[in-house]
């Protein structure tokens, strides 16, 4: 069962889970000599990543990466990559290890092999940190995706997926369960009476096809959930 923690509002949500994934980030290095961050896109962890690009931290030795990427150039104001250039590698963090979720191509399939060769090699994930939709979608795993079962499959060898669904307006690519699950230490942010709702209700069994966000919920790791109205 994951720890649920309430913040009296999303300033101090972002200031409290950047010390704390800023803190694992500096256990996983003392232990294995380098770290891997797997980070959201969209706004709502702007700030977070803001907070976290200031912390003290080797960062040298951090591998970066985005749990999920719309299929679109960095010029684009949807792309994920983008954002994270913008706030998280900056400051302290602009040294960090970019690992990249796009290349310039007709597909995602096209490039997918590429991806997935520079993904594995910087797995496991020692600190992920995922958003949530009001549909209980995690990272671009969303209900009635196009290979959300696929996605779904724990005891799959899929590292990353290209992902169409109903209401993408672009293909995506985005970590598999599996992958998620493995994380050492996972964080959900979330903000919002809606998105609270949604997350009540994924807490009651079920299955992960309707909403995937389970998936991680019942991950064997520790679990925090941050939340803030």
């Amino acid at each position: 069962m994951p720890d649920f923690l309430q913040y009296p509002d999303r300033q101090t949500l972002m200031e409290n889970i950047a010390e704390d994934v800023a803190d694992q980030l500096e256990a996983a290095i003392l232990v294995w000599g380098s770290a891997t961050l797997a980070v959201p896109g969209g706004t709502t962890p702007a700030p977070f990543l803001t907070l976290l690009s200031k912390t003290d931290l080797d960062w040298s030795k951090v591998n970066v990466m985005l749990t999920d990427e719309r299929f679109v150039p960095e010029s684009s104001e949807r792309s994920n990559t983008r954002l994270l250039r913008d706030t998280l590698l900056q400051n302290n963090a602009a040294v960090a290890n970019l690992v990249p979720f796009y290349k310039d191509a007709d597909t995602p399939e096209d490039v997918l092999e590429d991806l997935t060769r520079a993904i594995t090699a910087a797995l496991p994930i020692d600190v992920c940190v995922l958003g949530m939709g009001e549909d209980m979608h995690t990272a671009s795993l969303f209900p009635e995706a196009d290979r959300l079962e696929e996605g779904l499959d724990l005891d799959g060898t899929s590292v990353l997926l290209p992902m169409r669904a109903p209401g993408a307006p672009e293909p995506r690519l985005t970590l598999t369960a599996s992958v998620l699950q493995a994380a050492r230490n996972i964080h959900i942010l979330i903000t919002g009476e809606g998105k609270k709702t949604a997350l009540e209700a994924a807490m009651f069994e079920g299955p992960a096809s309707e909403a995937p966000i389970r998936v991680v919920l019942d991950a064997p790791g520790q679990v925090d959930v941050h939340y803030a109205d």
